[in-house]
């Protein structure tokens, strides 16, 4: 199956929670365009499509993994907020409140208008001074 036609169909997939598939199908994808000289003609799709398998990955509680992922979208394209907010929230669920506040602020330089960013880069701020305030 042609890269575009592949990545249409995970992207279906995605969209009807059919995870498991749309992951392979992502994975295949990410595969076709790191090939050879194609990288740098698909920096958008690829950023999408690392993004989205990260996304699957943070469903299983594959935090680790869904990062890389996140991390490699943010590589590909990186004027790209949303990835930097993703891997925000999972910095955040680990309790590394700077590193998730450095993502946060990044997906808001890049988009300003990004409220579920400034609500999270908000709530980051509340439990870090809260959890700075429990400590010895």
């Amino acid at each position: 199956m042609e890269g575009r036609a592949l990545l249409r169909e995970a992207v279906e997939l995605f969209q009807k929670q059919n995870f498991k598939t749309a992951e392979e199908c992502y994975t295949k994808f990410i595969h076709i365009c790191t090939e050879g000289k194609q990288k740098h003609k698909c920096a958008q799709d690829l950023a999408n499509a690392y993004n989205n398998r990260g996304y699957i990955k943070y469903l299983r509680v594959d935090f680790h993994e869904a990062m890389d992922d996140y991390t490699l979208a943010i590589e590909n394209k990186e004027d790209f907020e949303v990835p930097y907010y993703n891997r925000g929230l999972i910095k955040y669920r680990l309790g590394l409140f700077d590193h998730a506040l450095e993502d946060f602020k990044k997906a808001l330089a890049l988009n300003p208008d990004f409220k579920d960013a400034r609500l999270s880069l908000d709530q980051t701020l509340i439990d870090k001074k809260e959890k700075e305030s429990r400590e010895y």
